[in-house]
């Protein structure tokens, strides 16, 4: 099934055959996958729609305040490091993107505690709602955590992960007949000319928060590298870690530089609480340092541990 309407996949495709002359700036990888849906999950897709500024932007804004005359002593990737590195955002504000995303409702609900982005969600008091439903593949149906209330533990199989499966798939398919007879959508089997129908607004509470949905979602370099920390990360639930994971290639192509002190200074750095700096300095000093005569929790000495892989 096509992730996309054929209205849709049309005007994407008369977008990439149209091109405009710019004195703007302009980001050469992200040219060429601008409009690319790139399918996530089952029925799940990303796309560019629209970009302003690129590594020269962050460039540019960091040296205005360096007054006019002031030279340029360090190359654009050191600078860009060392804004990161010392935590200057203001810099990566200054660059801005805007994506079309579908994803599932629940992923949706989690994705909006990012509060730092314009969004547009799909209205379904306006339009009706497709039929299209996330189900997980076997591989991502996991048990309940026991040592984290917000995650996963280990893999469901055999009859257990099937009954799942299906039970997923007729709650949501019983659902949209549900929707569908409540509208008495003419595309229903169902459909009475004798009756009017509920309202969208209304008939779509029947629906279960594994259907699709979609938005434009905007904002600046600074804030979604805030949200890639968190949702390209290997703790992330998996279904949103998806979406990021795509959205960090396309920052790779939109912005080498910054991406790559992202990488350096975000995704692959570990941040210590001052106990743990300490703790670390009595270890380099040949002290045995334990976790009772570190002055760190057992949580804490336990990340700490895992970060450094002591």
């Amino acid at each position: 099934m096509s992730s996309l309407t054929k209205d849709q996949n049309a005007e994407i495709a008369a977008l990439r055959l149209n091109s405009s002359s710019t004195l703007r700036p302009v980001s050469s990888g992200l040219e060429e996958i601008l409009h690319t849906p790139f399918p996530v999950l089952d029925h799940g897709i990303v796309r560019v729609v629209d970009y302003m500024g690129d590594d020269n932007a962050i460039v540019q804004a960091a040296r205005v305040s360096y007054g006019r005359g002031t030279k340029r002593v360090q190359e654009d990737s050191g600078l860009i490091n060392y804004l990161l590195r010392h935590h200057h955002t203001t810099p990566f504000e200054m660059a801005e993107i805007k994506f079309h995303v579908k994803l599932p409702i629940f992923v949706a609900r989690q994705w909006i505690r990012h509060r730092t982005a314009s969004v547009n969600e799909y209205s379904a008091r306006y339009s009706v709602l497709d039929n299209e439903f996330y189900i997980p593949k076997p591989q991502h149906l996991a048990a309940q955590s026991i040592s984290n209330k917000q995650g996963r533990g280990s893999v469901l199989e055999g009859d257990e992960a099937a009954e799942i499966l299906a039970l997923l798939r007729r709650d949501a398919e019983s659902a949209y007949s549900g929707y569908s007879t409540m509208l008495n959508d003419p595309a229903n089997p169902d459909h009475r000319e004798d009756r009017v129908g509920l309202a969208r607004e209304l008939a779509r509470m029947n629906l279960s928060l594994n259907f699709y949905t979609q938005w434009y979602w905007k904002t600046n370099l600074h804030n979604l590298m805030n949200f890639l920390r968190l949702r390209a990360d290997k703790h992330a639930q998996y279904e949103i870690r998806a979406y990021a994971d795509i959205m960090l290639n396309i920052m790779a192509a939109w912005v080498p530089l910054a991406h790559a002190a992202f990488l350096e200074h975000r995704m692959e750095a570990v941040q210590l609480s001052g106990s743990a700096v300490k703790a670390v300095r009595r270890m380099i000093a040949g002290e045995a340092v334990t976790q009772e005569t570190s002055g760190m929790s057992a949580r804490e000495w336990q990340e700490l541990q895992s970060a450094l892989d002591l």
